[in-house]
């Protein structure tokens, strides 16, 4: 699963680029999920009194709304990235907004001003209102008119998109030399790989307090075992099965 995001302020293009990249992609017959970030405190999709919000009152988590047309799974917080694309298998995930995880980026802006403000590692493209005062490319990234370069942004972002990086603080793992962080960058800039990642991230994850903690692949190898052995002693499991382990202090 290749994931990147959007990011940049109001009004500056986010979400008109985001149309623009799932319509292309699926033009393509990829498969195509999104993750939009909600920035207002006050937003709930359920509201207080609602059936579905006594049962959250009362200890469920997650709790799914069933209708017609749709299916709503609530958690009572705030999901971690990684967390939240356990329920995802498609192709690609088009996250708008998401800057809290190490993700491939396109940055959306109004002005050169704002692109400033905003610049970080792991820029692959420039695009948004700005995108019609600029050259075609702006600190050596490639700018792209959404309204007139969809599917030349589109290529880009097949061509440069990779399987999702972890993204666990040095301490933990620096063994690519780069960090996670810094491995986005060298990967964008086409020097290096993902296969520089020892870590997979595909057979198991630890995460603590939601936080995903990077393990070498010994100590992924051990865990994994561990925890299967255990499990197949159990009359419910079946090989292949997903397993969960969640363990409160």
């Amino acid at each position: 699963m290749k994931v990147f995001s959007i990011f940049g302020y109001t009004q500056s293009g986010k979400t008109t680029i985001a149309e623009a990249l799932i319509s292309e992609l699926t033009k393509r017959r990829y498969t195509v999920g999104s993750v939009k970030e909600i920035h207002f405190e006050q937003f709930h999709i359920d509201t207080p009194g609602t059936n579905t919000d006594r049962h959250k009152m009362h200890g469920a988590e997650p709790v799914t709304a069933r209708g017609y047309t749709e299916t709503d799974v609530m958690y009572s917080r705030k999901l971690t990235l990684p967390e939240i694309l356990v329920h995802y298998n498609q192709d690609y995930v088009v996250c708008e907004g998401v800057t809290d995880y190490n993700l491939p980026k396109i940055i959306a802006a109004k002005t050169v001003e704002e692109l400033e403000e905003r610049w970080e590692n792991g820029i692959f493209a420039v695009s948004g209102k700005v995108a019609e005062i600029l050259d075609d490319t702006y600190r050596g990234v490639p700018v792209f008119n959404i309204l007139e370069k969809s599917q030349e942004l589109t290529d880009l972002v097949i061509e440069k998109m990779f399987e999702l990086l972890p993204d666990v603080d040095k301490k933990c793992c620096n063994v690519c030399g780069y960090g996670c962080r810094g491995l986005t960058q060298k990967i964008i800039e086409g020097k290096a790989s993902r296969s520089d990642c020892i870590q997979k991230t595909s057979s198991i994850k630890l995460f603590i307090n939601g936080r995903e903690i990077g393990m070498v692949p010994f100590v992924e190898e051990v865990l994994r075992n561990a925890c299967i052995g255990v499990v197949s002693t159990l009359s419910g499991y079946r090989e292949g099965s997903r397993i969960e382990v969640k363990i409160d202090e």
